[in-house]
């Protein structure tokens, strides 16, 4: 059945069925998903029911895994109750009210926490929303480590001329990677003129990817590499710049360079565009014990079996602040959130994320569903859960007297 999802991103990701064929609109009324063009407007409990099954809602490809599962030694369990900064928050409560279907905590690569609810489980599927970025930006590693990409210093007409004569022909990959472009953009989910809204409608023409049809409309605004501003599009062009850079698809690049070798449990599945392409910035679903395996994966710094996947040292320079957000203690790295503690995140919309701390060799991992798309009180509600176990692992490390 063709495809016709379409996905764009606030801070994260917002959704459309906007052509849904009559069949495919069926099958989700049948199974209680929502056909609505704006995952802001489904109802939590449609959400509930989606977020674990979007091949049902359209056409996705298999990220597939191998045959050599990676094996986790459980740790000593961290508490059921942990300390935080204003009193204490027990795990049930933690995810009750961050609405957490899965929680998947490793330190020093073993399992120190794992749990699951709202009918979920380790054998299961939840989407990532703008997760996806931070993976997609490590597929760009990846391929200059392969030799398909060059130089970080690359001007990205390079890879992807048909951008000559645009907004982007001074723009290189690295300042594509850190939004750094200068490039004018709208993001404002809420006008229905902005870029993020339009450039949501843009179907293939003649075969070209609708995200190149679009972001070669856009014109330069400031001088690249002197501002940062979130840009969606330029998330899903960095899709682009790896699959027209490797000549395979970016489910066929993960699953080659990391979700068979690094040793994923499952199968994952990657939404595709109008033109059959998958969405670069978005929309990855995956069990949560592999996201937190990616999470490990970067931790070991993309090395797999005493060989690296990404060039030395990749991580270390993605994740730290690259562009200056504005926000005291944070900042953007390679399409990770940074944080001046030297631990950065992979982020997406209704509560998707991976934290990694590579001075306590920590990863959290969850998935979940907020009551909106980004509640303050949520954020601050995880920072301040990741702050409580870092809390804790530090008192494990102090010795007893």
């Amino acid at each position: 059945m063709r495809n016709i999802a379409k996905l764009a991103m606030l801070g994260a990701a917002c959704i459309s069925l906007s052509a849904c064929e009559q069949a495919q609109k069926a099958v989700a009324n049948a199974a209680g998903l929502p056909t609505d063009e704006n995952v802001l407007f489904w109802t939590q409990d449609q959400r509930d029911n989606a977020f674990r099954q979007m091949e049902v809602l359209t056409t996705t490809r298999t990220i597939e895994a191998g045959d050599n599962i990676r094996q986790l030694e459980a740790g000593a369990s961290i508490p059921k109750e942990l300390a935080t900064e204003s009193g204490s928050v027990t795990i049930d409560d933690y995810m009750a009210d961050q609405r957490l279907a899965g929680l998947v905590i490793l330190q020093d690569g073993k399992i120190r926490l794992e749990e699951y609810r709202m009918d979920f489980g380790k054998d299961k599927r939840w989407t990532s929303f703008s997760v996806a970025k931070s993976l997609v930006s490590t597929l760009v590693g990846a391929a200059i480590k392969d030799g398909f990409i060059k130089s970080l210093d690359d001007p990205l007409t390079t890879y992807i001329p048909e951008l000559k004569g645009s907004g982007y022909d001074k723009v290189t990959v690295e300042q594509l990677l850190t939004m750094t472009s200068g490039v004018k953009w709208n993001e404002d989910y809420e006008d229905k003129d902005s870029d993020v809204a339009r450039f949501n409608t843009t179907k293939s023409t003649d075969g070209v990817d609708p995200v190149i049809l679009y972001m070669k409309t856009l014109v330069s605004e400031a001088e690249p590499g002197t501002r940062w501003q979130y840009n969606t599009g330029e998330t899903n062009l960095i899709g682009v710049l790896v699959a027209k850079a490797t000549g395979k698809s970016l489910s066929e690049y993960l699953s080659e360079k990391v979700w068979k070798p690094y040793g994923m449990a499952q199968d994952a599945v990657w939404i595709l565009n109008d033109g059959g392409k998958e969405i670069g910035g978005c929309c990855l679903s995956a069990t949560t014990r592999d996201f937190a395996l990616f999470g490990q994966f970067a931790m070991d710094g993309g090395v797999i079996n005493g060989v690296s996947v990404v060039p030395e040292g990749w991580f270390a320079k993605a994740g730290t602040k690259q562009a200056d957000i504005e926000q005291p203690g944070a900042g953007y790295g390679y399409q990770w959130w940074t944080f001046d503690d030297g631990s950065y995140a992979a982020q997406g919309i209704f509560g998707q994320g991976i934290f990694i701390d590579p001075k306590r060799k920590l990863v959290i991992a969850g998935n979940g569903n907020w009551p909106r798309a980004t509640p303050d009180d949520k954020k601050v509600g995880r920072d301040a859960f990741y702050r409580a176990v870092q809390k804790y692992l530090d008192s494990e490390a102090v010795p007893a007297s």
